[in-house]
């Protein structure tokens, strides 16, 4: 079944994935964020395996930080972001999340991807 939270980073100022991005996912509970998991992209820009095979999630926000300060500092590239959060609500936890970010040095975008 695979880890029901995943993602993709592709660099478009580059035109390729971006690998050794740390990515890590939270869960807003009682007006806090709480840890579940930790990731870094391999080298499709991917992790496929941010929670385990079979995790259970419930309804409600939950964030994606890609922390991408590092992956321009190593390229010598400047970035206008040292880390990028996303916030996004599952009302479905049955269902796949699969949560693209293309980035670029001064602007990013996301989407519910498939």
């Amino acid at each position: 079944m695979g880890s029901p939270i995943t993602t993709h980073v592709l660099d478009t100022a580059q035109g390729h994935p971006a690998p050794g991005i740390e990515v890590t996912l939270e869960h807003h509970e009682n007006g806090a964020w709480k840890s579940l998991a930790r990731g870094v992209t391999n080298q499709d820009g991917r992790i496929g395996d941010l929670l385990p095979d079979g995790a259970e999630l419930s309804a409600g926000v939950y964030r994606l930080v890609f922390h991408v300060g590092p992956y321009h500092q190593a390229s010598g590239t400047k970035s206008f972001y040292p880390h990028i959060p996303v916030v996004f609500e599952i009302e479905n936890p049955r269902q796949h999340y699969h949560v693209p970010l293309l980035l670029n040095p001064y602007g990013y975008s996301t989407y519910r991807g498939s």
